[in-house]
């Protein structure tokens, strides 16, 4: 039992990290694309408030341990196999640069597993529908009408202004702008992580089911989690968010990390465990339409929603796949083995990439 406590441990700790470098496209792509901060300490300055957030709440943390599935139903078998379907789903779409919900390949792989365990009854779907679905569905039009709004009113106040001294202004103001997302990126996403480890702690017996606070050990260690994920970065996502979705300027980008760190905040807090990507792409798009819906590269902002409609299910099906395995002896096993496998190939997978497209090393022959 406690090893197999700690291998789900070990597996939520590495979820947690494919979930900084996979969302830390969130909170820093508009500040290297606007030039506000080089990639470098802009990965370094999300990661230290990512942490810094992973402190400051736990209601997400407690809907997830508590709002999604069953306690009852919860065993460490069901929340290992359900994190190997999100960390699958969140490999292929960091690989295919496409900036899915991390959130949501968590929830759809616990849902998965749990149908493949128990049916579909364990499912606690009132809490589904009114604190996953809606406020996620309702983030990203949020966010486009949040940054639209604002960037018209910084439209309107910069009117007269050079643009050189109003893009300066901006960049610094984009360190505050920023930062915040970071911070509040950490603040929900972080939970999240530790919601199902609190989940296996409760089935393992190691935790109270009615706990009102995850032990100390674990808001550390999924904080360092998502900060270590976050510094490695996720550098096909970041072009995604920072290029392909709109074009945006040092305004504009202030205009989109202020509306998505604004709903993060509150979501976070109500314990609505939303999608980052989703609210931070539906900011850039506001902020993007200001120059006119034809601004907007609405095919790549398309191919996004795709991803989204694709995330619960997909990551459900893997995580159901994996139940099954779990079912075989030394299932438990197989599984943990089954994740560092696709790991590892997600990782070589893009190492040969990286390689191949890298630009020839000039020669160093004398001439």
């Amino acid at each position: 039992m406690d090893l197999t406590l700690w291998a789900v441990v070990a597996i939520a700790l590495f979820f947690d990290f494919t979930n900084g470098f996979h969302d830390s496209a969130n909170s820093i792509a508009t500040s290297v694309s606007t030039r506000a901060l080089s990639p470098r300490m802009a990965v370094l300055s999300s990661a230290v408030l990512n942490f810094a957030g992973a402190f400051v709440s736990i209601e997400v943390a407690a809907t997830i341990a508590k709002g999604i599935i069953d306690p009852a139903a919860i065993t460490l078998e069901l929340v290992m196999a359900g994190l190997v379907g999100a960390i699958t789903w969140n490999l292929i779409t960091w690989f295919i640069g496409l900036p899915s919900s991390s959130s949501h390949a968590l929830i759809g792989g616990m849902i998965g597993s749990a149908i493949a365990a128990d049916g579909i009854h364990v499912v606690l779907w009132g809490g589904i529908w009114h604190k996953v679905l809606i406020p996620s569905l309702a983030a990203p039009f949020l966010g486009i009408a949040l940054a639209f709004v604002l960037i018209l009113a910084i439209t309107w106040l910069i009117a007269r202004r050079p643009p050189s001294k109003v893009n300066r202004g901006f960049r610094h103001a984009q360190l505050v702008s920023g930062g915040f997302v970071a911070f509040t990126h950490g603040t929900n996403d972080a939970q999240k992580t530790m919601g199902v480890i609190a989940l296996a702690l409760v089935a393992s017996g190691h935790l109270d089911p009615d706990f009102t606070r995850p032990p100390t050990w674990v808001i550390a260690s999924a904080a360092i989690a998502m900060a270590l994920g976050t510094y490695a970065g996720g550098w096909r996502i970041i072009k995604t968010l920072g290029q392909r979705i709109a074009k945006i300027d040092p305004p504009q980008g202030f205009a989109a990390q202020t509306a998505c760190a604004s709903i993060l905040w509150t979501t976070a807090h109500l314990g609505f465990p939303v999608s980052t990507t989703h609210t931070i792409s539906g900011s850039v798009l506001g902020a993007g339409a200001i120059r006119g819906f034809s601004a907007v590269r609405w095919g790549v902002a398309g191919n996004i929603l795709v991803a989204w409609i694709l995330t619960i299910p997909a990551a459900a099906l893997v995580g159901a796949g994996m139940e099954l395995v779990t079912r075989l002896p030394g299932g438990h096993v197989i599984v943990f083995v089954l994740a560092i496998l696709i790991a590892a190939a997600a990782f070589g997978a893009r190492r040969w990439e990286t390689r191949r497209l890298a630009p020839p090393r000039p020669s160093t022959a004398a001439v």
